[in-house]
């Protein structure tokens, strides 16, 4: 995976962006399981980064480097993916808040199409095994649409979907956490995670004209 300043022009490779927002680590481990997609197809690479929590404290302030997993996404690296994967564990069926709040402060990049014709998926976790799975999926669709990004799911002719009881669905990759956040990622989870990662990368390289 690159670094935190790696750009196209230094690495051959097709950069595919997993964005990801994760409190107790379960939207992280879906997110590597995307990215592992990536790597393995070839001439692509993922680039792992997240956002920082927000406050209701106004005087709170994140570090500027996370104390565990991917460093924090710059704006750059939305320049320089081919593609994208977002992820956000469910807030009340809908992306958390620290999600929104870094595609709320987009608007350059949306009026200069950075991310315009460039493909995309979305993959969320959940406390309860209802708990809004499908419409936080949609609802990190929204800014990504508005942004002009190609979005794609997950099709039947992968049987996981079919057999799956504990996530995943045709919107995008999903896995049900459990209410302490300490529910392994299934089989199937693991394999439909992997797949989207894979698919999103292929796209890019078509995409590219790779």
């Amino acid at each position: 995976m690159s670094s935190p300043h790696t750009s196209n022009i230094n690495n051959p490779k097709i950069i595919i962006l997993v964005l990801y927002y994760s409190r107790h680590g379960a939207t992280r481990k879906l997110a590597e399981f995307i990215a592992q997609g990536i790597d393995a197809t070839a001439g692509c690479e993922a680039r792992l980064r997240t956002v920082p929590a927000v406050s209701a404290v106004s005087e709170a302030t994140e570090s500027s480097i996370p104390e565990q997993g991917a460093p924090y996404v710059e704006l750059v690296d939305l320049e320089q993916c081919a593609g994208l994967a977002l992820g956000s564990p469910t807030r009340f069926g809908n992306m958390a808040s620290a999600m929104k709040y870094f595609w709320d402060g987009t608007s350059a990049q949306w009026l200069g199409g950075t991310l315009a014709g460039k493909p995309a998926c979305v993959f969320t976790s959940t406390g309860s095994l209802h708990g809004g799975q499908e419409t936080t999926l949609l609802s990190m669709m929204t800014p990504l649409f508005h942004h002009g990004m190609l979005l794609m799911g997950l099709p039947y002719t992968l049987p996981e979907l079919m057999t799956t009881s504990s996530g995943g669905t045709p919107y995008g990759a999903s896995h049900w956490a459990g209410m302490n956040g300490t529910n392994p990622i299934s089989a199937e989870s693991r394999i439909l995670a992997i797949a989207q990662g894979s698919r999103l990368a292929e796209t890019a390289r078509k995409l590219q004209g790779e």
